[in-house]
């Protein structure tokens, strides 16, 4: 069998295999007989739905607003500092949310670091924090770089052409952005405020420590002991997430032919004058709140751990050799989970770019969807399958079964960067190899995979930092004798631990970090 043919029989069966979270939720409520109707009319329902709805629009829209900001202050503002606001604008990314959410539970909890500072100005008890406000706040720390990196870089090569002839017509400022720049910048935002509305729906580790209700905590919660409501809580989180990817892609084609044109002229400058000085200002202060904030509070209780080391009360415990053994098993699991996924989905983006068909499309459309459930639905998809084959059976509850479950989760992602990779590649240097005779092989080895490596290790680091920070499918699936960053700092914080838990947590947020500077920062132009 030739690897064109070998490579389309695989793009097919890839499509099936990502399927499988949909087809787990239809086949158990069809097994279960869930009243569907009957589940959707009762309160517990509509309450986790119109949360989950609400909390994605207010996280998105105020990432868009803020990525926007960010942006538009770093590229097209003559602000002080602005090279190194634009360097540390990216940098909350590497705190997953559930990191977030217990940095600033610690911030506010007895004794924390905001107690130490405000007591001696007299402020008393801190409110705690939890509910729709404290998940708005968190998630939007820590997702608005989804916006701000892809909006920046279109600020930065978008032509000035088109805002100086619209100048020149006698238009004024402020209808020269709404009729020309914003217009420009609307692709770059909304493709940053679909991730973001996609992690919100799909998150569970922020809204279950702050005490949120929405579906995938109703999903979570009712697992074990009311199947029928969690699998048609997952159906319907599913339907919504693929709702909203459509429904984005459907204003995208509307918004195709506008002012795409790019150049490699310096983006024009505005002079704020004395403005300059408070805006840089409320830069700052945002940058403390979402960067400075968290990073403090973990290193305080950190701190208050290490300098009590034998004491293992309330919030103080402490494991170093437990941490660098969860660490350990973290970047291997993370590494192994990476080199498979590429592995997975590089076939059927060679396909997508070199033999572009109407099954391979079916299949990527599969692939693509699968990003939209959330890890808690891929997890119990995963679990019963395991269950009902009975050949995978052997499989449950380990170290394979829990790869397949990441590369399900963060396919997307690498099949995304795959395909970029394989374009790279000129078609005329693999036809040129063919005319001196290599075979499709040979070709594939010496001549296509040098040139997609750089792409695919690209494609690589974006699972490996995924798979770092992924909670729920980690909490369900993983071994129980496989320590994971992500798990641990659930149960150091479930328990108070809060100085195991900084620790913990600086440990994965500093290993994300360098992952985050070799794959973004590093390849970036901060001028």
């Amino acid at each position: 069998m030739d690897a064109g043919r070998l490579f389309r029989v695989w793009g097919f069966g890839l499509g099936l295999f990502f399927a499988a979270p949909l087809g787990y939720l239809v086949y158990e409520n069809v097994r279960l007989r869930s009243d569907i109707l009957d589940i959707l009319g009762v309160g517990r329902t509509w309450g986790p739905l119109g949360n989950s709805l609400l909390l994605a629009a207010a996280v998105s829209l105020a990432a868009m607003v803020v990525g926007t900001a960010l942006a538009w202050a770093t590229v097209r503002l003559d602000l002080p500092g602005r090279r190194l606001w634009a360097a540390l604008a990216p940098l909350p990314l590497v705190f997953p949310t559930f990191v977030g959410a217990t940095a600033f539970i610690a911030l506010l909890a007895r004794g924390g670091l905001a107690e130490q500072v405000l007591s001696p100005l007299g402020v008393g008890t801190l409110p705690r924090l939890q509910g729709f406000w404290a998940a708005w706040l968190v998630l939007t720390l820590f997702t608005y770089p989804y916006v701000y990196l892809p909006t920046r870089a279109r600020l930065r090569h978008l032509d000035p052409s088109y805002e100086e002839a619209a100048r020149v017509l006698g238009r004024t400022p402020r209808a020269v952005f709404t009729t020309v720049t914003l217009p420009a910048m609307l692709p770059a935002v909304s493709a940053g405020g679909l991730l973001v509305c996609l992690y919100t729906l799909s998150d569970f580790g922020a809204v279950e420590l702050l005490r949120y209700e929405t579906l995938t905590r109703s999903i979570y919660a009712n697992r074990l002991f009311d199947r029928a409501t969690s699998v048609t809580h997952g159906l319907l989180l599913g339907v919504v997430a693929v709702g909203v990817v459509v429904v984005e892609r459907w204003l995208a084609r509307r918004r195709a032919g506008g002012f795409a044109a790019t150049s490699d002229r310096p983006p024009p400058r505005t002079n704020l004058g004395w403005l300059r000085w408070p805006v840089c200002a409320a830069v700052v202060a945002f940058l403390l709140l979402a960067l400075v904030a968290p990073l403090a509070t973990l290193g305080y209780w950190a701190g208050r751990g290490i300098a009590n080391p034998g004491r293992r009360v309330g919030a103080f415990a402490l494991d170093a050799a437990g941490i660098a053994t969860s660490a350990a098993s973290t970047v291997a699991v993370s590494a192994v989970a990476a080199a498979v996924t590429v592995l997975v989905v590089l076939p059927l983006a060679w396909l997508l770019v070199r033999r572009p068909s109407l099954s391979a499309s079916a299949s990527n459309l599969l692939v693509t969807a699968s990003f939209a459930f959330p890890g808690i639905v891929v997890a119990l998809a995963l679990v019963f399958w395991a269950l009902q084959v009975p050949f995978a059976a052997v499989i449950y509850q380990t170290l394979p079964l829990l790869i397949v479950g990441y590369v399900l989760l963060f396919g997307a992602q690498a099949a995304n960067a795959a395909r970029a990779a394989v374009g790279a590649v000129p078609p005329r240097l693999s036809e040129g190899a063919r005319t001196l005779g290599a075979r499709r092989w040979r070709r594939l080895r010496t001549v296509e995979l040098p040139l997609m490596t750089p792409g695919l290790l690209a494609a690589g680091g974006l699972v490996f930092l995924s798979v770092m920070k992924e909670l729920p499918l980690t909490l369900l699936m993983r071994p129980t004798n496989l320590p994971m960053l992500s798990a641990d700092i659930w149960d150091s914080t479930e328990s108070l631990f809060l100085a195991q838990a900084g620790l913990e947590s600086l440990v994965l947020v500093a290993a994300s970090g360098v992952l985050t500077w070799l794959l973004v920062l590093r390849r970036s132009e901060f001028a």
